[in-house]
């Protein structure tokens, strides 16, 4: 009778429970067998009929993490809150916010609420975030990499993080071949090899260009075409294959492969985010294509110029035989002395033009001035003179010759500002023409000439201390020696 008085109460409190907003309760006696449960909820019925019978509760719900587990929770008679989540035998997931409290001294309660569809919202916002930091990383990354070595991989590496993958696979298309070429993967477990070659319709890929839509296999051991599938994803074992176009400005660039090791039934938002990934691509390698055509460009252009003052190189050394190759040394010795002096690598080509086309305005000296073996006279050194003005009226209007002007315009000047055309001093003189200069003068001293033997190394190197500070930078003249004195400037017409 008693008995019957003392479950009244619990049986009255637990329908009280149940008539409220929980959607699961569960009874419990004081070492965390359940006693008893209810599902009101009619979609966890269907779903979870059976499941709690003969269990503990810590085998279903994270009790282990809290400090003391449930025995300090019974001894403190408070209520224990905590959210949770249970699979089903299909493996679909609930959430749950739960509450467990204690009903007796033997006996607790939990109650919980179904959570599930504002859990899947959050879990969904939260992947939404992801996704967009992500892409900002993309961006952010494609924005400051225009090398398709790198730019590659780093887009399967996000591809198999954001959507996520198990692999990725990026082929490029040949314009020239219309062949798909294997560019880049990620997450395969063989090393695939870069000569893999695809046609237009052949393959997985293959279609995907030909058709120029994405293409969607959820089980590719059941597709027809599964047992021709190129070597790269041979013996992979993968289950769902997605393959998507990479086009921009109505061309199509290559093919972004998705593999999944299980059957993929992907929704609206992972295709949607996947297009997005695929169209950055797109971009991403258009740009790093155009780039890499603009450097190739710019060097074969860079060539064409070079091999044009070569040629005028030649030209001069054609009519003075007497000064032929000389230039090239100058040139020479010219940027390895900028180099030793700390100038930027890129500013280089730049003096080695204006090294090489120093001399060009002597193409208006007449032969018997520029030929003439003996000293001129002065009417004639002032027709000499002019040569730098000459250079500078010729080279003016070729544009990617302005930042070599420097050297064919003063490299007569001198350093106490006694030289010509314009008397500058000092500073005031740009640093490749006082560069050039030493290198100019060193390399006159020590050739042959028809009115004199070359000077012997040591007494050139006595000639440029002596002028140091005259003709010559005084800051400049140090390095020089040096190079002079560890034999850097390979001229095989110095004598020691």
């Amino acid at each position: 009778m008693d008995n019957q008085l003392t479950a009244r109460p619990a049986e009255s409190l637990l329908e009280s429970i149940l008539k409220s907003s929980a959607d699961l309760v569960v009874v419990l006696d004081a070492r965390g067998n359940i006693l008893d449960y209810k599902l009101t909820a009619p979609h966890l019925a269907e779903n979870f009929s059976g499941e709690f019978h003969y269990q503990r509760i810590g085998e279903l719900l994270p009790i282990s993490k809290y400090p003391g587990g449930l025995e300090e929770f019974y001894q403190s008679g408070h209520i224990l809150p905590f959210e949770y989540s249970l699979t089903t035998f299909d493996g679909q997931k609930f959430w749950f916010d739960g509450r467990l409290t204690c009903l007796s001294p033997s006996q607790q309660i939990l109650f919980s609420r179904d959570i599930t569809k504002y859990k899947q919202s959050e879990l969904r916002m939260q992947q939404q975030l992801q996704r967009m930091t992500g892409l900002r990383s993309l961006d952010l990354a494609i924005a400051s990499n225009l090398d398709l070595n790198l730019l590659l991989p780093l887009l399967l590496e996000q591809t198999n993080a954001l959507l996520p993958a198990n692999a990725s696979a990026l082929l490029l298309m040949n314009p020239e071949t219309n062949l798909l070429t294997l560019a880049a993967s990620r997450g395969f477990r063989a090393r695939t090899h870069p000569s893999v070659f695809l046609k237009l319709g052949t393959g997985y890929a293959g279609q995907v260009a030909l058709e120029r839509k994405r293409i969607h296999i959820p089980n590719i051991a059941g597709n027809a075409q599964g047992g021709d599938m190129p070597s790269y994803l041979q013996g992979e074992k993968f289950v769902s294959y997605m393959g998507l176009p990479l086009i921009t400005k109505g061309r199509i660039l290559g093919v972004l492969e998705v593999f999944h090791s299980s059957i993929l039934n992907p929704d609206a938002t992972w295709l949607e985010f996947l297009d997005i990934l695929a169209g950055r691509g797109a971009i991403a390698i258009d740009n790093a294509i155009l780039f890499e055509n603009l450097q190739k460009s710019n060097a074969e252009l860079g060539l064409a110029y070079d091999s044009t003052i070569e040629g005028w190189l030649r030209t001069l050394d054609f009519r003075d035989r007497e000064t032929e190759g000389r230039t090239r040394r100058v040139a020479d010795m010219t940027v390895q002395l900028a180099l030793a002096l700390g100038v930027a690598k890129e500013k280089l080509i730049h003096i080695r033009r204006g090294a090489i086309l120093h001399d060009i305005g002597k193409v208006a000296v007449p032969d018997d001035i520029l030929l003439k073996p003996g000293p001129l006279t002065e009417d004639e050194w002032n027709i000499m003179r002019k040569h730098p003005a000459v250079a500078v009226e010729l080279l003016t209007p070729i544009s990617y010759l302005s930042p070599a002007l420097d050297i064919p315009h003063w490299h007569h000047e001198r350093w106490d500002g006694t030289g010509y055309p314009d008397n500058l001093k000092g500073e005031q003189i740009p640093f490749s023409a006082r560069v050039f200069s030493i290198a100019d003068v060193y390399d006159a001293l020590t050739s042959e000439r028809p009115y004199r033997n070359a000077w012997t190394k040591q007494k050139a190197i006595e000639y440029i201390k002596e002028q140091t500070g005259k003709l010559f930078d005084p800051e400049v003249v140090p390095e020089f020696l040096k190079l002079v004195h560890r034999n850097d400037f390979s001229m095989p017409h110095w004598r020691s």
